[in-house]
């Protein structure tokens, strides 16, 4: 048997807007195929190809039609498989490293439309105020319609400086919005972090990278030094964080639990599909590396934690928030998460180009799939100064086109959380601000806003637990 080199995706679904989908690099043997073939499905492919050679109002050359046969294969799949040609899958690969060219927003499709699944912090189209939900009809003046999400991605995309103009269907709004972007080379921060008073840490994951291990245990030390001593409280923010590398989830995850815990399980049709992810170096370390979680401050994997979460998390962040959940080590806060629970194989196939192929579902520790349901919080905390998510037109995995079922039964209810979970919150929530509601806006250099109600409710909940400890 030949080798092939394979990668292993775990991001969210649709592309990016000038941002690459992260991937998890391995060599693996190639398995044997069921090699009979269907002779009259592939003769009517052939017959219409050549009519279409033949009789088409203009000519198509061969490589046109080929390639668009075989988007449509795997397109037809599911929302997350897909054809990656070779800017595509240059782009893809150039990704991992968190600096790429283009606008910044995370998409989809939907009924022949981009939609926009979530703008990324700190870029062109996160500055303009695109918002989750905004349907994309228009780039500069041509229609979105027709065409396939790769090539509208590719519009987008461009040389950093050029201009682009959206035209934006938004609910609420009675005309489209048009909003010129500039491109920019966009430099993602993986963690972010702030020491939010004495005693309590904060720490963000924007998305899953080849450094996001290393860079957490920069911030953890960063954190316990300024506080002069351990903490009494952590916050893990994964609010809209769309995924990424697979051993990034597997790193952050035993930065806060023991040693060889169970993090992530897959299953799917082949050898290679079926894996089980520990907290062990082998599983979030590339070859010959140092194991950068050995620096971890003393206490680490004890102090008490809050990981919040919303509609835009997905896929390694859901790895994440599920494994600590399982393991009882952090309360989840927030609201339910994505529901992205397939895995993404990478397959190059000799020309520069590439597959990506939906090859396993992946589970919790304790079992559950994420598939099209999310993660349910511990604690449900909306935040009342955002747009709820009816409003903001929030999607999750089960409301895109053929999405993967739940192999674990009923998608339209959120699994049952144990009965020693924390059922509701406190009732001094301020009620929400109405058509009046915006979005918090940080400060220039600002980690997380003062007025962010979610960690500020995080907060609060690790100052009881601490008082409860203390007694």
């Amino acid at each position: 048997m030949t080798q092939k080199a394979k990668f292993i995706l775990v991001g969210l679904a649709g592309l990016l807007a000038g941002a690459a989908l992260t991937v998890n690099l391995s060599a693996i043997a190639d398995k044997d195929a069921d090699t009979a073939l269907p002779v009259e499905e592939l003769r009517a492919f052939t017959d219409v190809f050549a009519r279409i050679k033949s009789d088409y109002v203009e000519p198509v050359e061969d490589k046109k039609l080929i390639t668009e046969a075989i988007n449509g294969m795997l397109t037809g799949l599911d929302p997350h498989s897909t054809y990656l040609d070779v800017e595509g899958f240059k782009d893809l690969q150039v990704g991992t490293q968190g600096e790429f060219g283009g606008l910044g927003i995370e998409v989809g499709m939907e009924d022949g439309l981009v939609k926009v699944v979530s703008p990324i912090e700190d870029t062109p189209a996160f500055k303009a105020g695109i918002k989750p939900g905004d349907l994309i009809v228009k780039l500069d003046d041509t229609p979105v319609k027709g065409m396939t999400l790769n090539d509208a991605v590719k519009r987008m995309r461009g040389k950093p400086g050029s201009k682009i103009k959206l035209t934006i269907i938004r609910k609420g709004v009675d005309k489209p919005v048009v909003v010129t972007l500039t491109r920019a080379v966009i430099k993602i921060r993986s963690v972010k972090f702030k020491l939010l008073e004495n005693g309590y840490g904060y720490v963000r994951v924007t998305q899953f990278q080849e450094h996001t291990g290393e860079l957490l245990v920069d911030a953890l030390n960063t954190l316990y030094k300024e506080n002069k001593g351990p903490l009494k409280g952590l916050i893990l923010d994964l609010r809209n964080d769309p995924g990424g590398l697979l051993n990034g989830a597997v790193a952050v995850t035993a930065a806060f639990v023991e040693p060889d815990s169970l993090v992530v399980y897959t299953e799917g049709r082949t050898e290679d599909a079926q894996m089980r992810l520990t907290a062990s170096r082998e599983n979030y370390l590339r070859p010959m590396q140092l194991d950068y979680l050995r620096n971890l401050p003393e206490g680490v994997k004890k102090v008490p934690m809050v990981v919040l979460v919303n509609s835009g998390s997905a896929s390694a962040s859901e790895i994440v928030a599920g494994a600590l959940q399982d393991h009882k080590r952090a309360v989840i806060m927030g609201t339910r998460t994505f529901g992205k629970g397939s895995v993404q194989t990478i397959l190059p196939i000799g020309n520069g180009t590439a597959i990506k192929l939906t090859t396993a579902r992946y589970f919790t520790p304790s079992g559950r799939s994420i598939q099209a349901k999310g993660i349910e919080p511990d604690i449900v905390v909306e935040d009342p100064d955002m747009p709820s998510e009816e409003e903001s037109m929030g999607i999750r995995e089960a409301d895109l086109d053929k999405h993967l079922s739940n192999p674990n039964g009923d998608e339209s209810e959120p699994e049952a959380r144990p009965s020693d979970s924390i059922k509701a919150l406190p009732a001094d929530k301020p009620e929400k601000n109405g058509k009046g509601k915006k979005p918090h806006t940080l400060e220039p250099g600002e980690v997380v806003s003062k007025n962010d109600f979610q960690v500020n409710q995080a907060l609060n909940l690790l100052k009881g637990l601490q008082i409860l400890q203390g007694r």
